[in-house]
């Protein structure tokens, strides 16, 4: 097929387009406006299935991490893909809502994993030099004089740019997290939740 200068291959053509209909217009009218105006249309669609999505895994539960992981969700979600974050083990307690105590009856262990780990974005300590929350509150200082967003504010323009959040739920089994432990507008779900987005993401990261 002879297009502007191109010439497509019919084979290769028909097994990269799935609209069998319109491909047998494009050999009715190889030569004619009709077939450019036709490819055109499939190229298009092609590119329109071409998503650009991105996938994050959020293991870490450490602050610059987790400040990482969300301008990377928001950068991506502001170039218009689809983003998804699935919260598992440690990175859950960012979604923890602060000095809050869930009325769920627990199991010793259960408790002990509550008190030991940190509730909420601002009480996260940071991967390298945390010196026992000293270096996270020095982070949080230069931040502030440099005017970047805190964890927080990341945290809801993420929810405003329909950033799909999702907490792990076999590690909420694992660390005695209920779901109103957790921060309002997320959702919950297991690996085959992630994997059935990951599959669907060029961009997958493990953070």
């Amino acid at each position: 097929i002879y297009c502007q200068g191109m010439i497509f291959d019919s084979t290769v053509l028909f097994s990269t387009f799935a609209h069998r209909e319109m491909f047998d217009k494009i050999e009715s009218y190889p030569y004619t406006y009709t077939g450019i105006c036709i490819i055109t249309f499939l190229l298009r669609e092609v590119s329109a299935l071409e998503e650009n999505n991105t996938s994050i895994v959020v293991f870490s539960g450490d602050l610059d991490k987790a400040i990482a992981s969300f301008i990377i969700a928001n950068g991506a979600a502001a170039m218009g893909g689809k983003v998804t974050m699935f919260f598992t083990f440690w990175g859950l307690n960012i979604l923890r809502k602060e000095n809050y105590v869930s009325p769920n009856k627990k199991s010793f262990m259960e408790k002990v994993f509550g008190k030991m780990m940190p509730q909420g974005p601002n009480r996260l300590g940071i991967s390298k030099m945390n010196f026992g929350g000293l270096g996270s509150r020095m982070m949080k200082k230069v931040m502030k004089e440099k005017n970047i967003s805190t964890l927080p504010e990341l945290i809801d323009m993420a929810k405003e740019m329909e950033v799909n959040i999702v907490a792990c739920t076999m590690s909420m089994d694992v660390l005695g997290i209920s779901e109103d432990e957790l921060i309002d507008g997320i959702d919950y779900g297991g690996v085959a939740a992630y994997l059935g987005e990951a599959y669907d993401s060029k961009h997958n990261l493990f953070i």
